[in-house]
């Protein structure tokens, strides 16, 4: 148990201080905004109680919405990206594939589940903080372009990330 805590709060100390150093500085074209700090969501235990994944979800955000000056448009997104992910684990997921020790993670589900997983949470976080950052339908396909280039580029790195940290199951 002390071992997945201080594994999932060093995730996060890595992740925000990975996407507020490193990856807020690329925005390639304009368009293409990575926001892989949304793996810490993604990766906590199935057994997380909803009230911490929403508490730990909000704070996530919330540190990069001080990093990044952009007052709760990340806590919003990710808190909503939280809420949906048990529902989005009842469609994706099966009961059976519940076992004890099981991991949100390509090693122990697939490929095809973590990218469904992934391409589903990433989507719903992205359309939320993409639509409030510009809080306007006047360039709804622009931001809507920029929201499906930036949701591929995230996916095809949570995805790059877990083939280089959890080598799949043959």
């Amino acid at each position: 148990m002390i071992n997945i805590v201080s594994r999932n709060i060093l995730r996060f100390i890595f992740l925000v201080l990975f996407q507020v150093i490193i990856l807020n500085s690329i925005n390639l074209g304009g368009y293409i905004n990575p926001y892989f700090y949304v793996l810490f969501i993604l990766m906590l235990p199935f057994e997380t109680p909803k009230w911490l994944l929403l508490i730990s979800s909000f704070f996530l955000g919330f540190s990069i919405d001080i990093f990044s000056d952009t007052p709760g448009l990340h806590s919003a997104a990710c808190v909503f990206m939280a809420y949906m992910r048990p529902y989005i684990l009842g469609v994706v997921t099966s009961k059976q594939e519940y076992e004890l020790g099981i991991q949100p993670n390509i090693r122990d589900l697939g490929f095809r589940w973590f990218f469904s997983y992934s391409l589903i949470l990433v989507s719903i976080h992205h359309l939320i903080l993409f639509y409030l950052e510009v809080f306007s339908f006047q360039e709804f396909f622009q931001t809507l372009l920029r929201t499906f280039l930036s949701i591929a580029f995230t996916v095809f790195l949570l995805i790059l990330s877990q083939y280089i940290l959890y080598r799949p199951k043959k």
